[in-house]
């Protein structure tokens, strides 16, 4: 078993991940009777793709010897309506000048994306779309 789920009431779950035991809450969305004030699950896929994608270019990246230090991606979910699902994923990846990469390592990089296992998982009718800034001036902090 990867993990279980638990309902707590008020559109909240607690997620634990079985074999670290670590937890994540969800909320449903405001725009569909939730508070907002944890992760929704279609907020969850949808960084998931960006953390996927984010852990197959470091592995890449580390047999490359860069460092991709305070590399970050934002993530952008695109929800539709009837039925009501995720319809599209922007991610904007932001290496900051400190990734010391040439022309070649960046291609590399940036080809990644397509290979994480949960980007070939998520279904071809949700439009995904990826760019990426390099020598970004300022990086997204993470919280």
């Amino acid at each position: 078993m990867t993990s279980s789920v638990v309902y707590e009431g008020n559109l909240r779950t607690v997620c634990t991940h079985q074999k670290s035991s670590n937890q994540i809450e969800t909320d449903a969305p405001p725009d569909n009777q939730g508070k907002g004030e944890r992760f929704s699950p279609s907020d969850l896929l949808a960084t998931s793709l960006g953390s996927c994608a984010m852990t197959i270019m470091g592995i890449k990246a580390r047999d490359m010897n860069v460092d991709l230090k305070d590399t970050s991606v934002e993530v952008e979910k695109i929800m539709k309506s009837e039925p009501r699902r995720v319809g599209g994923i922007n991610l904007t990846f932001r290496f900051p000048e400190s990734v010391a990469a040439d022309t070649k390592q960046r291609t590399i990089l940036e080809r990644c994306v397509h290979s994480c296992p949960v980007f070939h998982s998520i279904h071809p009718d949700i439009e995904l779309n990826v760019s990426f800034t390099w020598d970004a001036k300022e990086t997204i902090a993470a919280s």
